[in-house]
C-alpha cells in the first residue's frame, strides 16, 4: 500500500506506513521530528504505537548523536527462528509435555539458571569472549560499577533465559505443516541496567548543556562528548549478549523437545535479529546512526521475522530495501492499549477464546498479552507489502510466555 501519511510538523518529516495511529503516538513522533540531530526524515511502521519519548515501530536515522531512550532500555531485543524437518503430524495431540519440557530447560519470568550449575558450564564458556569487554565498560564508568555488584553473575546465569512481558518461545507451523521454532528475547537484566545508566546520563547532558527538549526521555548523547564512546560501546556489548542469549535458548529449547518427538533436522536457515537497536549505516549517501526501536531491518534479500500476537499467525519475510524506510519494516503487530487497560478490559473467559487451538498459559499473569490487545497483523502486513515480501506464513500451536 507504500506511505498512507506524510506529517509535516517538525524540523523533519514523518513517514508514516499506516492510517491507524493514537494521538499520543502522533504527538511523540512530531516531538522527535524536532530535533537538530534528526537527519532526512522519520520512518514509521505499521505497528507504530506510543513508547517512552519515542513511538515503538519508528526508524530514526541521527547523526553525530543517539538517543538513548529510544534505544530504550531492551537493547538488543528481537527475534530467533529456524524451521525443523518436522512435519505436524509428528506433534502429539496434546502438547502440554512440550511445555513443559521447555519450560522446564529455559527459565522465564523473572528465573534464571542456577549459578551452581552455571560456574564451569558450557554457559561460562559461551559468555567468556563477552568478560574481557564488560570488564572496561564497567571499569570505565563508577555508577556501573556499583550495579555490577548485582549483576555480575547474574546475566550469566540469565543467559538463554526468555524474561517477561511480551517475549515468548513458540512453536509453528508454516503453509506446509512443517514445524518452526521461534522465540523472541533481548539482552535480560543486563541490558536494563545499562540503559537506565545511559538514558540518565544523556538527561544530564542536556541540563549541563542547557539543551531544551520537548520531552527529556528525547535526551541524545553527542559525538565527541564523555559519554558517547562508552555508550556505543556497551550498547554493542548488549547487542551481542542478547544474539547470543536468543542463539542459546534456541540449542535449549531443541534439546528439551528432541526426546519426545521423532528424531528430527533442522534444515532452515537460522534467522536472528534485533528490532531494539543501533547501526552505522549509508542512506541516501550520509553515514547516520540508524536506532530501529520496534523495526527490524528489511535491506534487499535480507531474511526478517514479524511476529503476531499469541492467537494470530507470524511471518518470514524477505525485505525490499525500500529506500524512504531506512530499509525497514516493522517488528510485530503492535498494541492497541496498555497493559493496564488490558488487564481491565479483558478477562480469564476472553483469553481462553482467544488462543483456542494453542497451547499456552491462559491465567490472568498473562491477561495483558491476549490478541486483542494488539492490532491485526494482517492489517499490519497489508500495509507494508512495498517493504516486505512474505516468504513463509507461520502459526502457533504452542506459546510460552514469561
Amino acid at each position: 500500500m507504500g506511505i498512507l501519511l506524510t506529517l509535516n510538523k517538525g524540523r523533519v518529516p514523518v513517514k508514516i506506513w499506516t492510517d491507524q495511529i493514537e494521538p499520543q503516538a502522533m504527538q511523540q513522533l512530531v516531538n522527535v521530528a524536532q530535533l537538530p540531530i534528526v537527519h532526512g526524515h522519520i520512518a514509521a511502521m505499521p505497528d507504530v504505537h506510543a513508547g517512552i519519548g519515542a513511538t515503538v515501530g519508528s526508524v530514526i536515522p541521527t547523526k553525530g548523536a543517539i538517543i538513548p531512550a529510544a534505544v530504550g532500555v531492551d537493547i538488543g531485543c528481537g527475534m530467533n527462528a529456524i524451521r525443523t524437518t518436522l512435519t505436524a503430524s509428528d506433534l502429539p495431540d496434546n502438547l502440554l509435555r512440550l511445555r513443559s519440557s521447555i519450560e522446564a530447560s529455559v527459565p522465564v519470568g523473572f528465573n534464571q539458571h542456577e549459578a551452581s550449575k552455571v560456574r564451569g558450564s558450557a554457559f561460562a564458556r559461551i559468555s567468556r569472549p563477552l568478560d574481557a569487554r564488560l570488564d572496561v565498560i564497567v571499569g570505565k564508568h563508577p555508577g556501573l560499577m556499583k550495579m555490577q555488584r548485582k549483576f555480575a553473575q547474574t546475566w550469566r546465569c540469565q543467559m538463554g533465559t526468555l524474561g517477561g512481558g511480551n517475549h515468548f518461545i513458540e512453536l509453528c507451523l508454516d503453509e506446509e505443516q512443517r514445524v518452526w521454532v521461534m522465540l523472541h528475547s533481548g539482552s535480560r537484566g543486563i541490558g536494563n541496567v545499562m540503559g537506565r545508566y545511559f538514558i540518565d546520563a544523556a538527561r544530564k547532558e542536556m541540563r549541563r548543556h542547557q539543551i531544551h527538549l520537548p520531552d527529556i526521555d528525547l535526551a541524545y548523547l553527542q559525538e565527541g562528548s564523555e559519554w558517547f564512546d562508552d555508550y556505543v560501546e556497551a550498547l554493542n556489548w548488549a547487542q551481542d549478549y542478547a544474539l547470543l542469549n536468543r542463539r542459546t535458548m534456541m540449542e535449549l529449547v531443541v534439546s528439551a523437545i528432541r526426546p519426545l518427538l521423532p528424531a528430527f533436522g533442522l534444515d532452515g536457515e537460522a534467522i536472528n535479529c534485533h528490532h531494539n537497536y543501533v547501526q552505522e549505516e549509508t542512506h541516501f549517501g550520509q553515514s547516520l546512526y540508524i536506532t530501529r526501536k520496534g523495526a527490524i531491518r528489511a535491506g534487499q534479500g535480507e531474511l526478517g521475522i514479524i511476529p503476531g500476537s499469541m492467537g494470530a499467525r507470524s511471518f518470514i519475510v524477505r525485505g525490499l530495501g525500500n529506500a524512504q524506510s531506512f530499509c525497514s519494516c516493522s517488528h510485530g503487530a503492535g498494541r492497541v492499549m496498555s497493559r493496564t487497560d488490558a488487564r481491565r478490559r479483558f478477562t480469564r473467559h476472553d483469553l481462553e477464546l482467544q488462543t483456542a487451538g494453542v497451547e499456552c498459559r491462559k491465567d490472568r499473569g498473562v491477561l495483558d498479552e491476549i490478541p486483542g490487545a494488539y492490532k491485526d497483523i494482517d492489517q499490519v502486513m497489508s500495509h507494508q507489502t512495498d517493504l516486505v515480501e512474505v516468504v513463509h506464513t507461520l502459526k502457533q500451536v504452542l506459546c510460552i510466555k514469561g
